[in-house]
């Protein structure tokens, strides 16, 4: 029998003991998948079972089902498992209707569901808040239900939640500019679920693990996005890999008591501009995107007072940094480097060289620091 500790971030979300669930974007991928087999073959496959971007394959049990001869609808019943998630237990609903040949998939908000009124998000400014990744899965599975039944795959599909125009008023929506309800999310179509003590647990665990194996370079990730940059980039193996979640500080103040040779920190620009400005837990609901520390970034980094201004007046991170890439003004060179710099002071000498890379919503790399 082996005696091999797992790493890695599977590894460390089996240690929590806690229990995964799923996005609103695989609910909605469900819905779209169920009520577009229904309007073609007049029948809802009951449980639907769709494909994840890393190729789990759960299956969804309706929660309600309406066929008529120009739409089709099913809702799905959100389970964000062991997750906190203000959307657990929402009715995720996805109306289907048939377009003419060649107009491809059209997404619509309905009620429940936001729509963009700010720039500075990953969609457009007037449209539904289907956030890009559950779109494409829509996409995907609209093109395998059609392949399979014989259909056009051209289609309009209206995703509404029950009561999400309440739900959203406990999240970030309204300030944001998302007006009329929830946003559709979900990278993977999995929720990792945080419970503070277990998934911190979890990261020592992980540390342990990566220096056990001989690993003298790990990362920190946010998420999978920056996990999949970093392998790209260092071609790292599964157990120097460290799911850090929001838990910034936990990864530093363990690697400080167990160092390792080279430490990379991974994350979203946002979610490492909290860093840079001093944050060890980046949860939106403990820290925010600081935008005037971002204008004095810029600022540093040649920006004049009116590109300042419009920074500190951005409606998102990933809107002020827009306005610098626009004018040629490094921010998130300076944000990696100041975050380093403050991993750096949580590290207190401790014998680490650090760099920190901060990437988009697609994984782009729009800013780094040297190694220190």
């Amino acid at each position: 029998m082996s005696s091999k500790v797992e790493g890695g971030r599977s590894a460390q979300l089996k240690h929590t003991g806690l229990r995964p669930g799923w996005t609103t974007g695989a609910c909605a991928t469900a819905a779209t998948t169920a009520a577009y087999t229904a309007l073609l073959t007049g029948d809802f496959p009951d449980p639907v079972t769709i494909a994840l971007p890393k190729g789990q394959t759960p299956s969804f049990a309706l929660a309600v089902e309406e066929l008529t001869d120009s739409y089709a609808m099913a809702g799905i019943v959100k389970d964000a498992g062991d997750d906190p998630d203000v959307t657990h237990g929402a009715l995720v609903r996805a109306t289907v209707r048939r377009l003419p040949a060649g107009a491809g998939v059209v997404f619509r908000a309905g009620p429940g569901v936001g729509t963009v009124t700010r720039p500075g998000l990953p969609l457009p400014v007037g449209e539904p808040a289907v956030n890009p990744v559950p779109r494409q899965m829509m996409r995907d599975h609209v093109a395998r239900v059609a392949g399979r039944y014989g259909g056009s795959g051209d289609v309009e599909i209206t995703v509404s939640v029950d009561d999400g125009e309440e739900i959203a008023r406990s999240t970030w929506n309204p300030r944001l500019g998302i007006l009329g309800g929830l946003s559709i999310l979900g990278t993977t179509g999995i929720v990792v679920p945080y419970s503070c003590s277990a998934w911190i647990d979890s990261i020592r665990r992980g540390v342990d693990v990566a220096r056990a194996a001989g690993r003298t370079h790990v990362a920190g990730c946010t998420g999978s996005t920056s996990e999949r940059t970093v392998v790209a980039e260092y071609g790292l193996p599964e157990d120097a890999l460290l799911d850090m979640g929001d838990f910034a500080g936990a990864v530093l103040k363990y690697v400080r008591r167990h160092p390792v040779d080279r430490l990379t920190v991974c994350g979203g620009f946002a979610k490492l501009s909290k860093l840079a400005a001093g944050h060890l837990d980046l949860h939106s609901a403990r820290s925010q995107v600081d935008k005037g520390f971002l204008a004095r970034l810029a600022r540093r980094g040649g920006a004049d007072e009116a590109l300042g201004t419009e920074v500190a007046d951005a409606n998102t991170g990933l809107a002020a940094l827009q306005l610098c890439q626009a004018a040629g003004v490094p921010l998130g060179d300076l944000v990696a480097t100041a975050a380093r710099d403050e991993a750096l002071a949580v590290l207190r000498g401790a014998p680490v060289a650090v760099d920190v890379i901060c990437v988009d919503r697609a994984g782009t790399v729009v800013g780094r620091s040297s190694v220190a």
